[in-house]
């Protein structure tokens, strides 16, 4: 039995011309894959690649992923569902219809004797960026939420966020994944802080960076990035056989 990891599928995405329901089926084949092995399922953030949730109303698509997910906390396995940049904006659809636990914000679990942070990585130890910094205070405003949804025709507001979604991928050269800068990297800085101030700490695993990587901080600690699944599918999978967080291409 093991514990799982995935973020990044971007499900709803077009990119370079391909289904963005193969990326779906793919996704379900490995919950299926994992099913029977699955002490918990942790999603952590950018499954959608936008959502946008009214209080009567949720995008429409993703039956498949829904479904599967609905079963796996039927069967009684714990799904965890951390909200990325892309699929923030969601109310009480997930846990009240489906039955997945919500996190807004990093949280820290023990699973086989390891103590595991996780967050998406948005954020996280990025500093000095006063316009990213204002995004990230829009985008997280609940009032802002509220608006939008009193105000703005569900068509309307799918269609801009998906064009949002999307813009800042137009023109790129090297593909989805962003360079791995090591100790450079924003949330290789956090980790340090976090590390030294909670030495107890085996895993630091986030997504958002989209290239998959383990990232040794000491003989003790490491950064995890998950990958993405848009162009090359990766998982998380941690186990009790002392082999510690596996990074595995699906």
């Amino acid at each position: 039995m093991a514990y799982y990891f995935a973020s990044d599928v971007h499900l709803g995405l077009t990119y370079n011309g391909a289904d963005p329901r193969e990326r779906e089926r793919r996704f379900v084949a490995w919950l299926d894959a994992v099913e029977n092995d699955c002490e918990g399922l942790f999603l952590v953030g950018d499954i959608f690649d936008f959502w946008f949730e009214y209080k009567r109303v949720v995008p429409k698509g993703f039956v498949r992923t829904l479904g599967k997910l609905a079963e796996f906390c039927d069967r009684g396995i714990p799904v965890h569902f951390f909200t990325g940049n892309h699929d923030l904006w969601i109310r009480d659809y997930f846990e009240k219809e489906i039955g997945m636990t919500v996190h807004t914000a990093p949280e820290v679990f023990e699973l086989h004797g390891e103590t595991v942070f996780i967050a998406h990585g948005d954020g996280l130890g990025k500093t000095g960026d006063w316009k990213y910094s204002l995004l990230r205070r829009i985008f997280h405003s609940g009032f802002l939420k509220r608006f939008f949804s009193a105000v703005l025709h569900p068509n309307v507001m799918m269609r801009f966020g998906h064009w949002w979604s999307s813009h800042n991928r137009h023109g790129r050269k090297e593909g989805v994944a962003h360079e791995f800068r090591g100790e450079e990297e924003p949330v290789v800085r956090f980790a340090r802080v976090y590390i030294a101030e909670h030495p107890q700490t085996s895993y630091l695993v986030c997504g958002h960076i989209h290239t998959p990587v383990v990232h040794r901080l000491s003989d003790r600690s490491n950064v995890v990035v998950l990958g993405e699944w848009i162009e090359q599918p990766f998982y998380g999978r941690l186990a009790a056989d002392g082999k510690g967080m596996e990074l595995i291409e699906f």
